[in-house]
């Protein structure tokens, strides 16, 4: 009874600390079978959040920022990302099966005068850094236990701070989480991450979590939009929904957990921002290498192939430009059309 008491202290105490202002997304990492690994998504924001779908080749040059210290690298894996404001990658999938997506978090804290003198690395390409040069999340994890670098970046929304932490997944069902704590990066990579929201950091969600686990999910779940909420939701259920290798059976499961803890549109709390419409669920089919795209605003969801995607040194940036795909449905690769690459906002 001890013990419980002190669980369900820690679990109240961290509900406590969510942020009054926090982006309200959710993230499953659903394992089928040995071979398939589907990572679905909300992203949830009081004001639109235009988002574009980009396919990058092989071999880009790319800088981490438009400083002369910023970091540097050419990148290694084709992908496709997801660019909101045509400015900055919220997350994606590469060719090899790595999916990294960026929740808020309002905690974070990048920085600390002991990293000051570290390249610089924006936040508005830092999915794009880690998919370009890493094929499984432990080759990630190993850089970012060992950064040669510091986040940057600007603002967003009106004056919103960019704090964000992170979901590492890859196709064999290997997840990590990447959170930084007063300018350390903390990294959480264990099998058992399979779900994810915002704040507070994972540590406290996982002690809200075991709390709520012990009562039990079949007699009661918390039904608020709120992260912990959410997070308690989302894990009930991935735990004791099927485990199916078939795609779309799949699919239609993770878009089902995913639909649950979503936020209806245009639904909105006086004096609470955090309450904020569901714009858009992903889902990144890691085996198959297909990356679903779900605009709550249009009628159907769209793909894109990665395999059958110009993926080459060389080849053409292509945009699936989602302003235009008011009835779209199925694979979108036809509809992808040649870009200039978007242009980060350093």
């Amino acid at each position: 009874m001890a013990i419980r008491k002190l669980i369900a202290a820690v679990a109240f105490a961290a509900m406590a600390f969510v942020a009054p202002e926090s982006q309200a997304c959710s993230l499953v990492a659903y394992r089928g079978d040995s071979t398939l690994v589907i990572v679905g998504r909300s992203l949830d924001w009081k004001t639109p959040i235009p988002t574009n779908l980009y396919v990058y080749p092989r071999g880009m040059q790319k800088v981490g920022n438009n400083t002369a210290d910023a970091v540097k690298w050419t990148s290694r894996y084709g992908a496709v990302y997801a660019v909101g404001y045509d400015g900055g990658v919220t997350e994606g999938m590469n060719e090899k099966g790595l999916a990294v997506n960026g929740l808020f978090c309002k905690g974070t804290i990048y920085n600390n005068e002991a990293v000051q003198n570290r390249p610089d690395m924006s936040l508005s390409v830092f999915v794009a850094w880690i998919l370009d040069n890493y094929a499984t999340t432990a080759e990630a994890v190993e850089a970012l236990k060992k950064p040669d670098f510091k986040i940057s970046g600007s603002t967003f929304d009106g004056g919103t701070a960019a704090t964000l932490h992170w979901s590492i997944c890859d196709n064999s069902g290997d997840c990590a989480v990447v959170e930084f704590d007063n300018g350390v990066i903390k990294v959480y990579d264990n099998s058992d991450v399979r779900v994810f929201t915002n704040d507070p950091q994972y540590p406290q969600m996982l002690a809200i979590n075991n709390y709520w686990q012990g009562i039990g999910g079949v007699n009661m779940l918390p039904g608020t939009v709120k992260s912990p909420d959410r997070f308690v939701r989302a894990s009930f259920f991935e735990q004791n929904v099927e485990k199916n290798g078939d795609s779309e059976t799949a699919l239609a499961i993770v878009r089902s957990i995913l639909m649950n803890v979503s936020v209806p549109y245009h639904y909105e709390v006086n004096g609470e921002p955090n309450i904020s419409s569901t714009q858009w669920r992903s889902f990144a089919n890691l085996r198959d290498k297909c990356y679903y795209f779900d605009i709550v605003t249009r009628l159907g969801v769209v793909y894109v192939d990665l395999t059958k995607c110009d993926l080459r040194k060389g080849a053409q940036v292509m945009k699936l430009d989602t302003s235009a795909m008011t009835d779209a449905v199925g694979c979108a690769n036809s509809l992808l059309t040649p870009s200039k690459p978007f242009t980060p906002m350093y």
